[in-house]
């Protein structure tokens, strides 16, 4: 337990820094992708899809995964808090409050990756919509359902 102890906040705090490092960058990559396609330079509608959605899997599982971890860590923090209160004996109102309000952070945090990874997906997922349309009125394309 002292090792769950000494290494949670950072492990969880750790992989949500990782987790919204990584879905910053990939959202930046490909906004800056997405302004330099030319649509004429795409003979197939399929290989601009495949170079439209390169990266945006990451961001997406970084979205949907980010409350999780911090779930997970705000578990193991009420866990901690649980078992120091039955090594000590005591309930202590005071630590045992403290000791929640620290466990939850890790939660908030976790949403806190997550809310803007979302925006970013959906924002990059719409673009990515509209330079297809663009591709298709380009080359004459029509949809027919």
């Amino acid at each position: 337990m002292e090792f769950l102890k000494q290494y949670l906040d950072i492990s969880v705090l750790g992989l949500l820094g990782l987790m919204s490092f990584l879905a910053l960058a990939y959202a930046i990559e490909r906004a800056i992708s997405y302004s330099r396609i030319k649509v004429q330079r795409y003979p197939h509608l399929e290989l601009l899809k495949i170079d439209l959605n390169r990266g945006l899997p990451v961001i997406a599982t970084i979205a949907s995964n980010a409350p999780y971890v911090g779930l997970l860590g705000t578990v193991f923090g009420i866990m901690l808090t649980f078992y120091d209160i039955g090594q000590s004996g005591q309930i202590d109102t005071n630590s045992v409050m403290v000791g929640l309000a620290l466990a939850l952070k890790a939660t908030a945090l976790g949403l806190v990756v997550a809310i803007p990874s979302m925006v970013f997906y959906n924002m990059l997922v719409a673009k990515a919509e509209r330079i297809i349309s663009h591709w298709k009125l380009a080359h004459g394309v029509t949809d027919h359902s």
